[in-house]
């Protein structure tokens, strides 16, 4: 049984136990004894696991350690238990010092359920203030196994540890960096991109525009990317337009040169809501998306002459569905969110009709020669 099984059956047990345990030792029994016995480590193997490890520190004696794991008959891993409804805020103190007494390389602090992860990255023999890996046992999965699978009896080596959470603590703190920056992003960081795209002066009412920018720049990534690497595994085109750049309206407002169209996500998700509407009445592989730089048009065929509908999404305030007549003549209808869409399928499907009508009148005059 591979190690994401064992953590997985002991991750299935926590919901079912959790009200039942009220105590620390009640913790070590249900969960932490099965988690280090998951690693590889026989828990009743005073070779391999010592519970209460005396850890002397300094005029302190007789100071103890829930459990020292042991490679090569040295402390390598130390485990600070916690009563599971603990939410283990404050409470690495102990772990710190007993750290500093040991040869052991990482700390474990946890309350069975979510773990935190210590080593001396910043200054050697002194336990790290921050963890270097986080997680909850409950949300276990390859990723996360494959890491913890270092730690296991089997796999440990203290350098090897040491260089694999150095990068794990740095890649976790940058990943925290920028989910901060696109909720609030800061001047600084305006500034760096602004000043690689905008030429003109960088005044107050120009920042603040490009902190909306910058903002959904990095959403519309992120969505572009996602979806990216969706396209090979559904078999289907998310997007059908990518280029590099500021959606055009912008990049025009600030004055900034740019041919750049960006196919944004709500644009990818009013074409596939129109999509599923006129798939009652035609095959939905003949509804195509063309964006530009003033609207995205669905059409019929990928053609010109069989505008669906338009859809004037690129204002971040206000949103437009553009419905036609049949004579072709665009009527614009504001939407309160995206999915109103939905709210005009009779007109979306009626617009649809007018055209296979038109190209039934045409097959039969074809086949009667009239």
């Amino acid at each position: 049984m591979d190690l994401i099984d064992r953590l997985t059956k002991i991750a299935e047990r926590i919901p079912k136990q959790l009200e039942h345990i009220q105590t620390e030792e009640a913790t070590k029994n249900a969960f932490v004894m099965p988690f280090i016995n998951a690693l590889g480590y026989d828990v009743f193997d005073p070779v391999q696991v010592i519970p209460e490890f005396t850890a002397d520190v300094g005029k302190k004696k007789g100071e103890k350690v829930d459990y020292a794991l042991m490679v090569d008959g040295k402390p390598a891993i130390l485990v600070e238990c916690k009563n599971a409804h603990s939410n283990l805020d404050g409470d690495h103190a102990q772990l710190f010092r007993y750290f500093t007494a040991t040869t052991a390389k990482v700390g474990i602090l946890t309350n069975g359920i979510k773990y935190r992860l210590f080593t001396d990255l910043e200054e050697p023999n002194k336990m790290d203030e921050r963890p270097f890996l986080e997680f909850d046992l409950t949300e276990i999965n390859d990723v996360l196994a494959s890491e913890l699978k270092k730690l296991s009896r089997d796999s440990f080596d203290a350098e090897t540890m040491v260089g694999a959470a150095t990068e794990l603590k740095f890649t976790r703190e940058i990943k925290g960096i920028l989910r901060e920056q696109m909720a609030n992003p800061s001047e600084e960081f305006v500034r760096f991109f602004g000043a690689r795209v905008y030429s003109g002066r960088m005044t107050a009412q120009v920042m603040a525009q490009f902190t909306d920018i910058t903002k959904r720049a990095l959403g519309q990534f992120i969505q572009e990317e996602f979806s990216a690497r969706l396209e090979p595994v559904l078999g289907v085109q998310t997007t059908a337009s990518k280029t590099e750049g500021m959606t055009s309206d912008i990049a025009e407002d600030l004055g900034v040169d740019s041919d750049g169209i960006v196919t944004t996500q709500e644009e990818i998700d009013g074409y596939h809501m129109v999509k599923a509407i006129v798939a009652e009445i035609v095959d939905p592989e003949r509804v195509a998306i063309r964006d530009t730089k003033s609207y995205c048009g669905i059409l019929l065929d990928d053609n010109n002459r069989k505008p669906i509908c338009r859809m004037h999404f690129n204002s971040s305030t206000v949103k437009y569905l553009g419905l036609f007549d049949a004579e072709k003549k665009e009527t614009r209808i504001k939407l309160i969110e995206i999915r109103d869409v939905f709210k005009h399928s009779v007109a979306l499907k009626a617009g649809v009709q007018r055209f296979l009508d038109a190209e039934e009148a045409n097959r039969i005059s074809s086949e009667t020669g009239t």
